[in-house]
């Protein structure tokens, strides 16, 4: 018999083996590392917060993500540079001992040009790069970058830096998941059982979707969210097409609902699909999630290493079947995508890019799976999504919501 994933409490215990802090910094800095090395690459300067955390395991608050202004830099063989925002750089110092004191400074670029370039503020980073890449013997490399400002990517051009991306690096870093990576996942996944619990008590006949998310927004911050990051709530007519975001309209009878809970756990994601009625359901609505239970089943059937994404994508119907001209205008909707500190890491799996282009499954990724199939009766459809580890023994479900047959809420 196959041993579940632990989903253990978030506590700090002496008497279980639980998710092991150090033994995941390790494991994250070894994997970058190794990515870096295995590369042409003479370093990895980063300014994607999820990128910063994975080499440096630090973080400030989500506030600061799209400022633009954190940014850190790995060379071969080195130890991580971090430049900070203001006075967490002196926080880590004191807070941080896996990483030297003396590679963690304050940094501030710009604030996305609120500070315009001509301050100077991109030369002078740009300057304590190249100084950095030469004292650690790379400054003829390439370096690669995932993310960058126009004006940072000319300064460091203008100090004789060969700029290319360094995203791929990254996730090929990031693809495989640690066992205690995974541990976060599941421990994320089961808030999302608890709030999905909630919104089936709590989905009736005059509650707004808007209320839904406050509501289960605060549940998963009591449960220990780090962040919630997104609550998709579609009811009724707007359900076809999706519409990829909530609004304030009414629950009324007869309803299809569907959710989308993505939020983070010590820095872990979720992205997890729920669907509903409300009170009674309609052959056509019973019809339509059939359809995309029986995608999504023969999707999680292939989740085993060395299987390739385009066998994956093929189980899926062609844009045409459901109602769209195109695997562009329907990319999302029968889709995989790996999960992780990113929402959307590697691999992405659909029809618009995995028939042509696939890749190989490999033992540990985490890869959220999620179908949508429209109704006969032209307004409700059904949306599922299933988190899948992918192991030896054959993939591993950690989303435990009941999604067999479509889920009534408060019957009549």
């Amino acid at each position: 018999m196959t041993q579940p994933i632990a989903a253990p409490g978030s506590q700090t215990v002496d008497w279980e083996e639980r998710v092991n802090p150090e033994r995941l910094r390790n494991y994250r800095f070894d994997r970058v590392r190794g990515a870096l090395e295995a590369s042409d690459l003479g370093a990895l300067l980063v300014f994607d917060f999820n990128n910063i955390r994975y080499v440096t395991s630090t973080h400030i608050g989500e506030w600061a993500r799209d400022k633009m202004t954190r940014f850190a830099l790995l060379t071969r063989g080195g130890e991580p540079h971090l430049w900070d925002f203001g006075s967490a750089a002196k926080h880590h110092r004191l807070h941080c001992p896996w990483l030297p004191p003396e590679n963690i400074r304050g940094g501030m670029i710009g604030l996305r040009g609120a500070v315009a370039p001509e301050a100077g503020l991109f030369t002078g980073a740009a300057k304590e790069i190249a100084d950095i890449l030469k004292a650690e013997g790379v400054s003829g490399m390439p370096i690669g970058v995932d993310i960058v400002e126009p004006p940072m990517l000319a300064a460091l051009q203008a100090c004789s830096i060969t700029v290319v991306d360094g995203q791929q690096t990254m996730l090929d870093a990031r693809e495989v998941k640690s066992q205690d990576e995974i541990m976060l996942l599941n421990m994320a996944c089961a808030m999302v059982d608890g709030a999905y619990q909630l919104i089936s008590e709590r989905l009736k006949p005059g509650i707004r979707e808007s209320q839904l998310v406050a509501e289960v927004t605060k549940a998963l911050f009591d449960m220990g969210s780090e962040h919630v990051d997104n609550i998709n709530a579609v009811s009724g007519e707007r359900c076809s097409p999706h519409p990829h975001v909530f609004s304030d309209r009414l629950i009324r009878p007869g309803d299809q609902a569907f959710f989308d809970i993505i939020q983070t756990f010590v820095g872990y994601k979720t992205c997890y699909y729920r669907t509903f009625v409300v009170g009674r359901a309609s052959d056509a609505q019973r019809d339509a999630y059939k359809r995309a239970r029986e995608w999504i089943d023969k999707s999680i059937e292939l989740m085993k290493p060395g299987v390739t994404t385009d066998k994956v994508a093929s189980v899926w119907p062609k844009a045409q079947e459901f109602g769209f001209d195109s695997e562009m205008e329907c990319f999302g909707l029968q889709f995989g995508h790996g999960v992780g500190l990113f929402l959307h890491e590697r691999p992405i799996i659909s029809r618009l890019n995995s028939l042509e282009h696939p890749i190989e499954l490999k033992e540990g990724m985490v890869i959220a799976l999620e179908t949508y199939c429209p109704a006969k009766d032209g307004y409700s459809a059904a949306r599922i999504e299933e988190e899948v580890v992918v192991t030896a023994d054959g993939p591993q479900v950690i989303t435990h919501f009941p999604s067999e047959e479509l889920f009534v809420a408060n019957p009549y």
